[in-house]
């Protein structure tokens, strides 16, 4: 599909760069970089925008340029970490504005376009959706449906997945071209509760956060190993180490990331979640006491 002159007219606008400058002290500093640039989408006609939330973890505000000669200050409003989305608000927002289609009748096939900020303005890019699915990433992350396409972003993440309608499908996340399927979206109707939250009352306040550990590993032949573990988080105050082969949680053996997560998220935070793990030619049994990541981040 080339997107139409019309469409574009209607959806370029409704796009913006954001800039975070993010202070050296942050946890979130060594992992996501101090200086980020990406793109969010304006979903309202009261200036609020949708993004990827690592753009904006750290950050209390963030420059907005809504055209060269126009450049806002945007407040961050809130930041969801089980979808992976992010909300900043901007005051005397422009009339462009997208709406959000929901993920429940999204297909494999349909035709959709990118539109990403770069350092000259914006650019756009067409092609399918390859798949909905689940995707579990290496750190405690995991969605149930998440969008591929066939599309390589052609510029900064954060951006808008938008249908042949001009509708916002997915917040663009994460580039997979070295395995085949060129790009991930978070579905945008996920954030319909931060929506919704923050139209009402300015701010998103998350339901209560899922346990978390502060861990990413990797499958291996029916195995998992830790392949990190985040600096000053509950792993590593409990002593997980990098090559720690996880044989179950709670005494239920586990198999893959899914398996571990879905265990840890089981747990409210501040319980222990007991691991048993092979390290060294030996069974170990540790109590890692959860935490969330909302703290560690906040």
């Amino acid at each position: 599909m080339n997107a139409s002159v019309h469409l574009l007219r209607k959806v370029v606008p409704a796009t913006v760069h954001l800039h975070a400058q993010v202070a050296e002290s942050h946890p979130s500093a060594e992992i996501l970089g101090t200086d980020r640039a990406g793109t969010g989408t304006l979903v309202s006609p009261h200036g609020v925008i949708l993004t990827a939330h690592y753009m904006v973890i750290g950050s209390r505000t963030v420059e907005v340029t809504l055209e060269p000669e126009d450049v806002r200050t945007g407040e961050v409003v809130g930041i969801d970490y089980a979808s992976g989305l992010g909300v900043v608000k901007i005051e005397d927002p422009p009339p462009a504005y997208v709406a959000v289609r929901s993920i429940d009748d999204v297909r494999a096939g349909e035709e959709v376009f990118l539109v990403a900020s770069v350092a000259d303005g914006r650019r756009v890019d067409a092609g399918a959706i390859s798949s909905v699915d689940l995707f579990e990433a290496f750190w405690e992350y995991f969605l149930e449906r998440a969008i591929t396409v066939t599309v390589q972003n052609p510029g900064l993440g954060g951006g808008p997945l938008l249908d042949a309608h001009g509708r916002m499908l997915g917040v663009v996340a994460l580039s997979l071209a070295e395995v085949g399927k060129f790009t991930l979206a978070v579905p945008a109707s996920f954030a319909t509760p931060m929506l919704e939250q923050v139209e009402q009352s300015g701010r998103y306040v998350p339901p209560a956060p899922r346990a978390w550990l502060g861990i990413t590993c990797y499958a291996l032949r029916d195995h998992v190993v830790l392949a990190g573990v985040v600096p000053q988080s509950p792993g590593a105050r409990a002593g997980l180490e990098p090559g720690d082969v996880v044989l179950a949680v709670d005494g239920e053996p586990v198999h893959d990331r899914r398996g571990i997560y879905e265990r840890i998220w089981r747990h409210r935070p501040g319980d222990a979640v007991h691991l048993r793990i092979f390290r060294s030619s030996g069974v170990r049994e540790i109590d890692v006491v959860s935490d969330t990541i909302e703290a560690y981040f906040a």
